[in-house]
């Protein structure tokens, strides 16, 4: 089983154009390659949503500091291109860093006070580089459907807060994170952890279960219960917390005490020289 593969804007707007001449809805799935099962379910909620699927494999460079690992981040197009035939993907598009940057390339996106906060703080630049390729992708591809992972979920907010103010028609759909059998988030990093690392990485389901079920059972001890959290993820090994929070879910505001309105808790840790994500609904 194989894929259509195109690499330039013209060949992706000329397909995405014949299916909606006859009368195709069209998803769009964002990725980075180094395709996990996560990807795919994006890849197959995409086809719930919409007749035809078009998958971007692109390592965006603008999204990486200057000692972050864009240079060493995982490649494999051949791997990807068969896993998404295999998800029922209907089209890769594979750009060069040239057909997304071309020479004269000045333009970028600041989506605000969203962006500037937690894995902003630590990432000076990162969510200007995801708003900026993002809103390429979005209008390279004009697809009716964008479906992006929970797992990045300030990424996800960064993503609507800035399809809202640019008035982009396309409806972002968010897919809950796909994990391993002991709670680990899916994550093209995961690979760089060792067998010990990997058994550390695992206990951070279980604190952030831990910490949801205390502040559900006592709302003012948000505060409280944060701080403990952070205290048994070093315990378990993890080499620091860059943050651990409760947020409203929308605005991803830091929360005092659970109220009625959505909640995440969210969370960077360190292990290594790993950061990993995670974040779980609270209320």
């Amino acid at each position: 089983m194989s894929i259509a593969i195109v690499r330039t804007v013209a060949d992706l707007r000329a397909q995405v154009a014949q299916w909606h001449r006859e009368g195709l809805r069209v998803a769009l799935v964002p990725t980075m390659g180094a395709l996990h099962d996560g990807h795919l379910t994006l890849v197959r909620r995409g086809r719930e949503l919409a007749d035809r699927v078009v998958a971007s494999v692109f390592v965006n460079p603008t999204q990486f500091g200057p000692n972050e690992d864009f240079a060493r981040y995982p490649r494999d197009e051949a791997g990807d291109a068969a896993k998404l035939a295999s998800a029922g993907c209907d089209l890769l598009f594979a750009p060069t860093v040239e057909v997304m940057y071309p020479t004269g390339f000045a333009t970028s996106i600041d989506v605000g006070p969203i962006a500037t906060r937690w894995e902003g703080a630590f990432r000076p630049g990162h969510f200007q580089g995801v708003a900026t390729v993002v809103t390429k992708l979005l209008s390279q591809a004009q697809a009716d459907v964008a479906c992006f992972g929970e797992k990045d979920f300030q990424q996800l907010a960064v993503i609507r807060q800035l399809v809202r103010d640019l008035d982009l028609p396309v409806v972002i759909e968010g897919v809950p994170t796909v994990r391993e059998a002991d709670g680990l988030a899916l994550s093209s990093r995961n690979a760089y952890l060792s067998a010990e690392q990997r058994q550390v990485a695992g206990q951070l389901n279980q604190v952030l279960r831990q910490t949801i079920a205390a502040v559900r059972t006592r709302p003012d001890t948000v505060e409280a219960a944060c701080q403990q959290a952070e205290a048994a993820l070093l315990a378990a090994g993890f080499a620091a917390v860059d943050y651990l929070a409760m947020v409203d879910a929308a605005t991803l505001e830091p929360l005092a005490t659970l109220g009625s309105a959505p909640a995440r808790i969210i969370c960077t840790v360190r292990i290594g020289g790993v950061r990993l994500l995670d974040n779980m609904p609270v209320a």
